[in-house]
């Protein structure tokens, strides 16, 4: 397996059937080996930092219905919430001050949270903080809308694919839910000129090998700036509740593999990871991820929230918690950067 790994390093791709087998026959020993190589790639283009965005969440109430999110339109135990554009521009100013560069506004498909609101959050942060990169994660939305946000002055989206198999995509969601749209969305996003992020659940439900070699290859193909992805997880209150959480080590072989195809990607160490098992940042960062993303959130509303169980949300994984954060990472020899971060080519 260690040919295959230096082939992948090489050659940024690998044929099907040496995927397959990587995927399939990953021992401790090539996954300790491919991690390593992909922490060298890493370090090459970005050295020992670890660039640091703001998450700001948004609003918790989403018309969609997928079956593994915890904020889910049919999930009536939700507390719901939404926040206003003073609390989104306050948890800017609190960010800004403890050097975050970039601020991430991610939420649910909010129907009440309009487009016009939307555009002038967007200006505001713009016209606040022109030094700073603005990134949304805000669902599916038309070319038009896309556009309009771009212009306003939103600089990166957050879209994940979560399977590029169309018969995977309907088990994971409703009907009135298109994986045609997202495709196309993800697409959309490119060519209007945003730094384009995309990803995947790992040990989603009903996934397989097969299903993973199709995410691998449109990911390829896409060549996205952004690329995250982090362990399925289940929440209590959706049908996927007894489904088991995604497997660390696949999450950590498959975040190595897109590190070693695509060696200047944005890829996060996912607070996912850090959920499912202690050290699981730590870990993702040593697996070639070069970002973290601390909860800038009003503290009253990050546990509603909860997209899956146990969720973490305090500590390293908050804002306020950066110097918690900074000595985790130096004890793997690396450090908080404060700088924007955009994708270098």
């Amino acid at each position: 397996m260690k040919t295959v790994v230096d082939r992948l390093r090489t050659e940024r791709t690998l044929p099907v059937e040496e995927l397959r087998a990587l995927l399939t026959h990953c021992d401790a020993e090539t996954l300790e080996y491919i991690n390593r190589q992909a922490r060298e790639v890493a370090q090459a283009h970005f050295g020992n930092n670890v660039y640091i965005r703001g998450l700001i969440e948004v609003s918790n109430c989403c018309r969609n219905d997928c079956y593994y999110c915890g904020i889910r339109k049919s999930n009536r135990k939700v507390a719901r919430y939404r926040l206003s554009k003073e609390s989104i521009l306050g948890c800017c100013e609190e960010g800004y001050q403890l050097g975050f560069r970039t601020f991430v506004m991610q939420g649910g498909e909010d129907a009440a949270f309009s487009d016009e609101q939307l555009l002038e959050i967007v200006e505001a942060i713009r016209s606040r903080y022109p030094d700073c990169a603005i990134t949304l994660s805000l669902g599916e939305k038309s070319r038009q809308t896309y556009e309009r946000l771009f212009r306003a002055g939103a600089n990166r989206y957050l879209l994940r694919h979560e399977t590029y198999n169309a018969a995977h995509y309907e088990q994971l969601h409703p009907g009135k839910m298109s994986w045609e749209n997202r495709i196309q969305c993800l697409r959309t996003l490119k060519e209007i000129g945003f730094q384009t992020g995309t990803g995947i659940m790992v040990g989603s439900p009903g996934q397989t090998i097969e299903h993973l070699i199709a995410d691998v290859q449109f990911i390829e193909e896409l060549q996205p700036q952004m690329i995250g992805i982090g362990p399925f997880l289940p929440h209590h209150d959706t049908p996927f509740a007894t489904m088991p959480a995604g497997n660390m080590e696949r999450t950590l072989l498959l975040l190595s593999i897109f590190r070693l195809m695509h060696p200047t990607a944005l890829i996060p160490s996912t607070t996912a990871l850090a959920t499912l098992a202690p050290g699981g940042r730590e870990r993702g960062i040593l697996a070639g991820a070069n970002v973290v993303m601390p909860n800038l959130s009003p503290r009253e509303e990050r546990k509603k929230y909860e997209l899956y169980n146990n969720k973490a949300s305090l500590g390293a994984e908050a804002a306020e918690g950066l110097q918690l954060l900074d000595k985790q990472l130096a004890a793997i020899g690396y450090r908080i950067s404060k700088d924007r971060g955009d994708f270098n080519p």
